[in-house]
């Protein structure tokens, strides 16, 4: 499957990714700019938390799914934070020399970020700095293990930053981590002294905020993809998104602006995925459970 080119020409939510490019390019028009971190996509070097149930191979075909999904997502919030003052979208990427695979990957309205080094706080700070180089009034970094979250929600970030004063926004995970900080300046405090990929992670960095004396708007809690629990309840939200849609359609249900993301791409992989039989085995002896269908 060609995942570098079903964007090209294609629409998201119903809407053509053209009509989006002028909304979320990467220049200083917007007010807001948000910049999903990414890695490419690699066998044995992306989502390799997932393997097994995942092949390795999978594992990277996935990661690809999320990058386009998170990068849609994105897109969709520029359309509806105009009133806003805009927000323009990015990618943070590595490893170094891995430019051309998101140029192949995602819309040409995603800017791109080169944010490999040591430290992950480092990548997130070096981000947000660059984020503001690049002429925005607020940054948000944004994981790319939730391909799912709400729209609604990258609309309120934005909105609350563009409002006067100084603060934070913090989207806090289900593990303890977040899968979104906003900052109207580069608090280098915020990124010092945590301990990254531990369930210390959101506590710290709101700890660091107190002591700084900077105001921070807590967002609702939601999930990362990066271990099985959280492909296991992936699977179950993109299942029940397909129940709410059929309603919709039907005129039994009215669309809920709070609704998670229409996750096309990672829909069709995770599909796809529970028609082989090779993968429901595996899944199945992992989950304990009998094989999950489609």
């Amino acid at each position: 499957m060609d995942h570098a080119n079903r964007l090209n020409g294609k629409s998201v939510n119903g809407t053509s990714v053209s009509a989006f490019s002028d909304l979320a390019h990467a220049t200083p028009a917007a007010s807001c700019g948000i910049a999903f971190m990414a890695k490419a996509s690699a066998p044995g070097r992306a989502k390799t938390r997932l393997v097994p149930p995942l092949t390795f191979e999978e594992a990277a075909v996935l990661n690809t799914a999320f990058l386009q999904d998170v990068a849609d997502n994105v897109l969709l919030a520029a359309r509806d934070a105009e009133r806003h003052g805009g927000i323009a979208g990015y990618a943070a990427y590595g490893p170094p020399g891995s430019e051309d695979f998101f140029r192949r990957t995602l819309p040409g309205s995603i800017g791109l970020i080169e944010a490999w080094r040591a430290n992950f706080g480092d990548c997130l700070l070096h981000t947000v700095e660059e984020i503001f180089a690049r002429g925005h009034a607020s940054a948000v970094v944004l994981n790319s293990d939730s391909p799912t979250l709400p729209t609604a929600l990258l609309v309120e970030t934005a909105a609350l930053l563009a409002r006067p004063g100084d603060r934070a926004v913090l989207g806090p995970s289900s593990d303890g981590g977040y899968y979104l900080l906003g900052l109207k300046a580069a608090h280098r405090h915020l990124f010092e002294t945590i301990a990254w990929s531990t369930e210390q992670v959101a506590k710290q960095t709101l700890e660091r905020a107190r002591e700084i004396g900077l105001d921070v708007h807590r967002l609702p809690v939601w999930y990362d993809v990066d271990d099985v629990d959280g492909l296991r309840r992936l699977r179950a939200e993109l299942s029940e998104r397909q129940v709410l849609s059929d309603r919709q359609a039907a005129g039994r249900r009215r669309p809920d602006k709070n609704q998670p993301h229409h996750a096309a791409h990672t829909a069709a992989l995770m599909n796809s995925l529970w028609l082989n039989h090779d993968f429901n085995r595996r899944a199945a002896a992992l989950f304990e459970a009998e094989p999950l269908r489609a």
